[in-house]
């Protein structure tokens, strides 16, 4: 007979979700009231708020979509793309080829750029692409490439994108608190994110921002929005901030009030201190994987510093070592996706997690492990390179 779910306690260094801060789980805990409730509302201006500090926004459409990253994404697509429309996509992993998928389901034509997978996007093919393709509406890339741990210059390909007079489109579900990331200052039109990644929230909701060009061409539509759930023009209803709320759908209250703490979080903070905490574990964790004989996918002026594509010899099973960590330390990374599968660990140091007790706990883990399945390491060496490169930081 079913029981009381109690999951066992583990250490979230994969691609997500990260570890969430317990401040956001007990936020998570407090006292349910309605999504119509005064208190509420307030809550959610305060939300809205919160979101458009860590996007570094002044859009007024800046809100979370009850649901997760992957709904941010559609919200992006099916509000501002319609039939017959050409959308330039620029793919360089796993994440690009979705944003095709939801193009594609919007009656629109995907025109595809594509890079290697662990390169940034191309600045020059992007541009190519825009030059045979003047009656393209939007230029659409990843940010924060999960599935490889790349990042792409969003500031040129936005910058292009306005020259070619078409909207700016972008994935950052990896990168909102974890890297640089300038809405307004880099001329993102849109974008959307998660909160299960940097945010160390639970997962469930997608941050999304558009701007005042980008509305109005959701304005100007001639065709209604194929998805009647994630229609900005009626969630406005009921996040907009003139005039009273109308019912739109149940908005996940608790989760909402995760959100809440954890932008609370990130301004108690800072973003620029966020940004330099992520990249000092991610410093200290690469000179760790680099003296246990593993490397790198990406190059280190194009990693992400909160995503890590660790490389690893023919002779190591994947598998048996993700497992052997998941058994025995209670720790979990995650495997490779497409191209990259079964070639690559993706090794998470996101929000909450990314500190130096995470970064000692993985390496000393991983090595005893390697050790154990044939792969000679010094886990002690790889605890001692990430120490002397904390002690440099200080």
């Amino acid at each position: 007979m079913a029981g009381s779910f109690h999951p066992p306690v583990r250490t979230l260094m994969g691609p997500g979700p990260s570890d969430v801060n317990p401040r956001i789980l007990e936020a998570l805990s407090r006292p349910t009231i309605g999504h119509l409730d005064p208190a509420f509302i307030e809550m959610m201006d305060e939300v809205k708020s919160l979101l458009q500090y860590a996007f570094r926004t002044e859009n007024e459409l800046t809100i979370p979509v009850s649901a997760p990253g992957s709904a941010g994404m559609e919200t992006v697509f099916v509000n501002l793309v319609e039939p017959g429309e050409k959308v330039i996509i620029c793919q360089n992993g796993v994440f690009g080829g979705r944003m095709k998928e939801n193009v594609e389901r919007c009656g629109a034509e995907p025109i595809m750029v594509e890079d290697e997978w662990g390169l940034p996007v191309d600045i020059a093919k992007a541009e190519q692409a825009l030059t045979d393709h003047p009656d393209a509406v939007a230029l659409a890339f990843v940010h924060a490439e999960t599935s490889t741990g790349a990042r792409s210059d969003a500031e040129a390909l936005c910058k292009l994108a306005q020259q070619h007079d078409c909207l700016a489109i972008v994935d950052s579900v990896t990168g909102l608190g974890g890297i640089q990331l300038e809405v307004d200052a880099w001329g993102i039109d849109a974008i959307y994110s998660g909160t299960q990644k940097c945010l160390s929230c639970v997962p469930g909701l997608s941050p999304v921002s558009f701007s005042a060009k980008a509305v109005e061409k959701i304005k100007n539509r001639t065709h209604k929005v194929q998805s009647w759930f994630l229609d900005t023009n009626l969630v406005m209803g009921y996040w907009g901030s003139e005039g009273g709320r109308s019912y739109h759908h149940t908005a996940p209250v608790n989760s909402l009030y995760a959100l809440h703490e954890a932008l609370t979080i990130l301004k108690e903070e800072g973003l620029e201190n966020a940004w330099q905490r992520h990249a000092n574990n991610h410093a200290a964790f690469a000179a760790g994987i680099q003296s246990l004989g593993l490397g790198f996918v990406v190059e280190p002026e194009y990693r992400l510093p909160q995503l890590n594509a660790v490389s690893f010899p023919d002779s190591v099973d994947d598998g048996a070592v993700r497992s052997a960590l998941l058994k025995n330390y209670d720790l979990e990374i995650g495997a490779g996706l497409g191209a990259l599968a079964g070639k690559v660990w993706r090794i998470g140091l996101m929000g909450f997690a990314s500190n130096p007790t995470n970064v000692n706990l993985c390496l000393s883990a991983l090595g005893n492990v390697l050790n154990t399945l044939g792969h000679e390491c010094d886990p002690a060496a790889a605890v001692a390179a990430a120490s002397e490169v904390y002690s440099s930081q200080q």
